[in-house]
């Protein structure tokens, strides 16, 4: 099964949890929360632990994100959780990861298990999909 939506985050929350002393890379290296609203196919809401290494400047860098989901898939309502990542250049989007993590989903989401993707449109609408199972 496919089901597709379009999200907005509603927070974004930097976090202090680099240990002392850091590790000093080229590219800014962060932690923040996140909320999301979705709507469409998906339909509901997520909290993301998002950590990136990325220069805003150059638009250069990766992020690696552990979401947890609440709401409905085509109308099966439950939670999961699933993590996803990737990295730019600069005006890409490459090296994609998307994993709904096994074992994580409950009520109408029990059983689920899959992958997806994330896009983002020229205008900045982000579109999520899933390509998933149910355990019968």
């Amino acid at each position: 099964m496919r089901a597709t939506g379009t999200f907005t985050v509603t927070d974004f929350t930097p976090a202090d949890i680099v240990p002392e002393p850091p590790i000093r890379v080229a590219l800014d290296v962060s932690v923040a929360t996140m909320r999301k609203e979705y709507h469409g196919a998906v339909e509901g809401g997520s909290v993301t632990i998002f950590t990136t290494a990325y220069d805003p400047d150059l638009g250069v860098g990766a992020y690696v994100a552990m979401e947890t989901f609440e709401g409905t898939l085509d109308g099966s309502e439950g939670t999961f959780a699933f993590l996803h990542s990737a990295s730019t250049s600069g005006s890409d989007r490459a090296d994609e990861h998307f994993l709904i993590v096994p074992g994580s989903g409950t009520a109408g989401l029990a059983g689920i298990a899959g992958a997806g993707s994330l896009v983002v449109d020229e205008d900045g609408t982000h579109h999520m999909t899933f390509d998933y199972t149910l355990a019968p």
